[in-house]
């Protein structure tokens, strides 16, 4: 009984077997499908239940190869393009899906600042952040390397306080604030034209001495190090700068990779000139960062020809490699532009579970004929889809005499925007997250604390501290929450820093110093500024510098800043 009672359910499922098969049988020749119509028609006249679920089971591999002969048909028709290295291309159809993506390349981290980052960052003190990206132990090296610089130009101690060099960052964010790097400094500490804080803060010899004598290296050991280390009158700093900004904060899931040239014209071998960039000459950097805050998470200068790099290995696969070896693994996704991308590229970090977006350029030897050629009959706006080894190449013709080339690794499938542009889904993924260092670049330059200086040790410590500056602003707000412009972010940590140098206004009251002057046997510059440099032998009883006459009120032998800051 139990098997008679599928008989009716068998004979209703064979039913639409025969409808699905109807719809086919145009398909084929009458003569070879004369065998098919009869053996379906035994199949309906048959009532034995063992009978019923045999021509089932012939039917239903009867539709397998139905299928996948059409799939052969289908597969026969698609075009394939075989590139010089031997590349075979595949032309596939915009918006189907010939692959599901690996669950292994997408990213399941959790980003933002560390556990290290917001344990010491305190809110309403901007200055904690920043000092953990230029932290004490980068602050001591230089200041060791600049009294040793001093001493061996002097002949005698000349000192560097902590307070003191703090007050000279806070100077230098003061003036990339204010916008006023190409303002002479005489300006800034002019009592009528620049503003109190630069005065108050610390007087304008100080802060030229600091610039003069300041390094980064000790020099005794320069030359042994040179040998292995072109880099190595900064290296230290700008190591210890990339390490902490790794150690503060973790990346999302897009990163981008391109190159930096920081404008200056300083005596050095590896200055650049690029005439497509607005300031043609400087030194170039290879940067990436976090997609979403602009946060540098890694760099290195371009020094020439690397030792260490493999001959067999292209520049552009050996910075993009070591840029993201920190970072691979853990389903990121890469965007770069023509100069570094390449097919070899794509796998290389697809095997780092590691995805790869980029414009690719047309010489490339792995690419098809039609992407290679200047002249097509291609018209404005169209897409042709190409695919091998889990790289999707998208060539879109977005001008009538011009078509752009995109790799991905990260697209199985191209959409195409239903718009008059009919932009590709890869080209729209690319324009989103190919910004990442440029604008990084440009909140540099916009607050920049360049000053003019032929030496590119000190050029490039400029940079750092624009980066850093930029780095510690995200952690600042990634941390607590505070929604601060990074112009008022500045103003602040300059206010912050200057509070470690003792300022005139914190000393005691004029009527308790002591009211005969200080003399020195030495006659040594007036430190006052507001004189031509002139000789003298008098100190002053508030700051302890060294006054001449021009620069002293006679009441006692005290500054003027001194004075003017108690009267206030």
């Amino acid at each position: 009984m139990p098997r008679r009672s599928k008989i009716p359910r068998l004979l209703e499922d064979i039913t639409n077997i025969r409808e699905d098969l109807s719809d086919t049988e145009d398909d084929f020749d009458p003569a070879e499908n004369s065998g098919d119509q009869s053996e379906t028609k035994d199949v309906c006249v048959s009532s034995d239940s063992n009978s019923e679920e045999e021509n089932m089971l012939n039917v239903r591999r009867r539709r397998r190869i139905l299928r996948l002969s059409s799939s052969s048909d289908e597969s026969d028709c698609q075009q394939t393009e075989i590139a010089n290295d031997g590349t075979v291309w595949t032309k596939i159809k915009a918006g189907s899906n010939p692959g599901r993506r690996s669950i292994n390349t997408i990213f399941k981290g959790v980003i933002g600042p560390t556990g290290y980052a917001k344990r010491n960052i305190v809110k309403g003190t901007v200055s904690s952040a920043f000092l953990l990206i230029i932290n004490r132990q980068i602050i001591d090296h230089i200041r060791i390397c600049t009294k040793a610089e001093a001493y061996r130009v002097l002949g005698e101690k000349w000192d560097l306080s902590q307070e003191k060099f703090y007050a000279f960052l806070a100077i230098l964010y003061a003036r990339g604030a204010y916008e006023t790097k190409n303002i002479k400094l005489s300006y800034l500490w002019s009592e009528k034209w620049g503003p109190s804080f630069f005065r108050n803060t610390m007087s304008r010899k100080e802060f030229t001495d600091i610039l003069r004598f300041i390094r980064f290296d000790k020099k005794n050991e320069r030359s042994v190090r040179l040998q292995t280390d072109k880099f190595v009158l900064i290296s230290h700093v700008w190591n210890s700068f990339i390490e902490n900004s790794q150690n503060c904060y973790v990346p999302g899931p897009n990163i981008t990779i391109d190159e930096q040239l920081f404008p200056t014209k300083a005596r050095c071998r590896f200055t650049q000139y690029m005439p497509n960039k607005p300031n043609k000459f400087g030194i170039k950097f290879w940067l990436a960062s976090d997609l979403q805050t602009k946060y540098i998470i890694n760099g290195f200068p371009y020094l020439g020809k690397d030792e260490t790099r493999q001959s067999s290995i292209p520049l552009s696969e050996f910075v993009v490699l070591k840029l993201i070896e920190q970072y691979a693994g853990a389903g990121r996704n890469v965007t770069t532009d023509n100069f570094f991308t390449s097919k070899s590229l794509a796998l290389k970090l697809l095997e780092k579970r590691t995805t790869l977006v980029g414009t690719i350029r047309g010489n490339k030897r792995e690419l098809p004929e039609l992407a290679k050629q200047k002249k097509d009959n291609l018209p404005r706006f169209s897409s042709q889809i190409y695919k091998t080894d889990n790289c999707t190449l998208t060539i879109y013709k977005s001008k009538a005499t011009k078509k752009v080339l995109l790799l991905s690794t990260k697209h199985t499938s191209v959409s195409i925007e239903k718009s008059k542009k009919q932009l590709p889904e890869t080209i729209a993924f690319y324009n989103k997250t190919k910004c990442g260092v440029d604008m990084t670049d440009q909140m540099a330059r916009k607050y920049s604390v360049k000053s003019g200086s032929r030496r590119w040790p000190l050029q490039v410590f400029f940079n750092i501290l624009d980066l850093a500056a930029i780095n510690a602003w995200v952690l600042y707000k990634e941390t607590t929450g505070e929604n601060i412009s990074r112009k008022d972010f500045l103003f602040q940590l300059a206010e912050e820093l200057s509070t470690e140098c003792k300022d005139p206004s914190e000393l005691q009251n004029l009527n308790d110093l002591f009211t005969t002057p200080e003399i020195c046997n030495i006659r040594k510059t007036c430190q006052i500024g507001f004189c031509n440099e002139n000789k003298t032998i008098n100190i002053c009883a508030g700051c302890k510098k060294h006054v001449c006459g021009k620069c002293t009120l006679k009441k006692l032998i005290i500054c003027k800043k001194c004075d003017d800051t108690n009267n206030k």
